[in-house]
């Protein structure tokens, strides 16, 4: 097999999308043949090379699991939390492969999430780049003007970058009213700050759907194995985030 750049090479091993995977590389916690790689652009052959993550060697997935969980408010979206707080991969039982979440929940959000060892198809669901749609049932503490409705869907000035035009819909008035909210971009915190920017609060998140999969009937902390079809239909007919 030919050479591949580094984080692609992690990202196809089933350790990390390759966003994580460049951070992994960054702080020096990558070996190949034995001698630390802590910069990007690098490449390797995993057939031929010992590359190795923590101390660990790397090998391609034999075979490709993609799993949707419904995640609970209070569970950390991480591999691994320092603090010793449950995360995702405590739900994951039974799993034999070695899978990480595509994108993330904060720790007060809870709904749909997607875990696999398949770096390709998490790129292609996670990246604004693959125009995959998320939708959001999201709880405020106030309403928005029709005027902050308009500047929320065209775009929204968010750390010097503005957001890409996004779908908002309201679905329950009142106080707190629930809006739905669609976006094709993955950004820390994306929907609470977009809020936050017209002085409202999130109370509730609850991420509903991915591109054309439904959260549907899981329980908070169930998790399922995706259909080929299903797969499929994420990787080759995204949705877009406009609306």
């Amino acid at each position: 097999m030919a050479e591949e750049r580094l984080q692609k090479i992690l990202a196809r091993a089933g350790v990390a999308s390759r966003r994580k995977a460049e951070e992994l590389i960054l702080a020096g916690r990558v070996t190949v043949n034995g001698r630390v790689i802590n910069r990007l652009g690098s490449k390797a052959d995993l057939e031929c090379d010992h590359v190795k993550l923590d101390g660990r060697l790397l090998r391609a997935p034999r075979h490709m699991v993609y799993l949707a969980l419904n995640k609970p408010v209070g569970v950390v979206t991480t591999m691994h939390d320092p603090e010793g707080r449950l995360t995702v991969m405590d739900l994951i039982r039974g799993v034999k492969q070695r899978v990480f979440p595509v994108g993330r929940l904060d720790y007060h959000s809870e709904g749909l999430l997607l875990l696999t060892n398949d770096g390709d198809f998490a790129q292609g669901v996670a990246s604004a780049a693959g125009h995959v749609a998320k939708t959001y049932l999201v709880k405020v503490n106030g309403v928005l003007t029709p005027a902050q409705e308009r500047e929320f869907q065209e775009g929204i000035p968010l750390h010097g970058r503005r957001t890409a035009p996004a779908g908002l819909r309201l679905v329950k008035s009142g106080p707190n009213p629930w809006y739905e909210v669609r976006l094709i971009e993955g950004r820390q915190h994306q929907v609470r700050l977009m809020f936050r920017h017209f002085g409202l609060l999130v109370e509730k998140l609850k991420r509903t759907r991915i591109g054309s999969l439904e959260l549907g009937r899981l329980k908070p902390g169930e998790f399922r194995h995706l259909t080929p079809q299903e797969v499929q239909r994420l990787t080759r007919s995204p949705e877009t985030g406009r609306g």
